[in-house]
């Protein structure tokens, strides 16, 4: 029996956004996977990512390992993070994305999602999501996904605009919409997925288990090239602190409405001017030793995370 079919908790795991610095969450992801035994999707009912914690939470859905989605983010990142603009990067992304997740669509998750990106022109929430039961009204017109690809719903998710262009979608039941990097409305997805199973699913907040998974907070490395110079006029600083709010709303608001819920939340500071990077590195001894610090990082909540599981 797997964990899902022992227990009778509601599980939760979201995954925020960072870039590169996914790799840190994979860290962190490597060592709870090893502790479970078996693939991670095997042992929560709701997985929540946005940007990059989308990429991860969508092939975990699918059933992948840790092994599997950090060779892929080793081979690929330098070179999606090399690219000289954000035309090239995101055509680079939309060709990883659609080679790694072909045409699968929501249907074919093992356990349900949500993956959060912004409706650019009405300035609103846009969640992809797997099950009926997520939706909040108009349940009879629910279509898994909006009809999109996996692919699709992800490219959406990581469009950071200006680092990326702006991801186009042709939804089946919402028209075409103009989407943008879920970061800059709920970088940290946890409130959003509480309403879900607190609302949507009706599970009782006794029986709720949450585990959110930060990419770390490191000092802010400089950028190279044109990316530099908008960095220099403190443009991409701005867009870093906006995600960083955008975190920390959601974790504090999470908290304050639904206090009674068992939350673990992972997302160490790492002030040490070795460690400095941002959502663009492309360094591969940098990114193993953000991979190494997400370890170090599990161990550190390893008793909180084990009682989460084993209440």
């Amino acid at each position: 029996m797997t964990d899902l079919e022992k227990n009778t908790h509601f599980k939760i795991l979201v995954l925020d956004g960072g870039g590169s610095k996914g790799v840190y969450t994979l860290g962190i992801l490597k060592e709870l996977e090893l502790k479970l035994g078996s693939p991670l999707c095997e042992h929560f009912n709701l997985i929540y990512g946005t940007s990059t914690g989308s990429i991860i939470g969508a092939l975990l859905a699918l059933g992948k390992s840790i092994s599997e989605i950090k060779e892929l983010y080793d081979k690929n990142i330098p070179v999606i993070m090399s690219k000289a603009n954000k035309k090239s990067r995101s055509k680079a992304l939309k060709e990883l994305a659609d080679l790694i997740f072909k045409d699968l669509k929501f249907e074919d998750f093992k356990t349900d999602v949500g993956i959060v990106a912004v409706n650019y022109s009405t300035q609103n929430p846009l969640i992809f999501k797997s099950n009926k039961k997520q939706a909040h009204g108009m349940a009879q017109s629910f279509i898994p996904g909006f009809g999109c690809t996996i692919s699709e719903a992800v490219q959406a998710s990581c469009s950071a605009y200006p680092i990326f262009n702006r991801k186009i979608v042709t939804t089946v039941n919402n028209g075409v919409i103009d989407t943008l990097d879920g970061g800059f409305i709920a970088n940290n997805a946890t409130l959003f997925a509480l309403v879900d199973a607190d609302k949507a699913f009706k599970v009782s907040s006794d029986n709720i288990r949450l585990l959110s998974l930060g990419t770390g907070s490191f000092i802010e490395s400089p950028m190279k090239g044109l990316i530099g110079y908008l960095s220099y006029l403190k443009f991409f600083k701005f867009v870093g602190r906006i995600l960083t709010s955008s975190t920390n709303t959601n974790v504090i608001l999470a908290k304050l409405l639904y206090p009674h819920i068992r939350i673990v939340r992972i997302n160490d500071v790492f002030n040490q001017p070795e460690y400095g990077t941002n959502m663009l590195e492309k360094n591969k001894r940098k990114l193993e030793k953000l991979f190494q610090l997400g370890r170090n990082s599990f161990a550190s909540k390893e008793a909180e995370i084990e009682n989460l599981f084993n209440e």
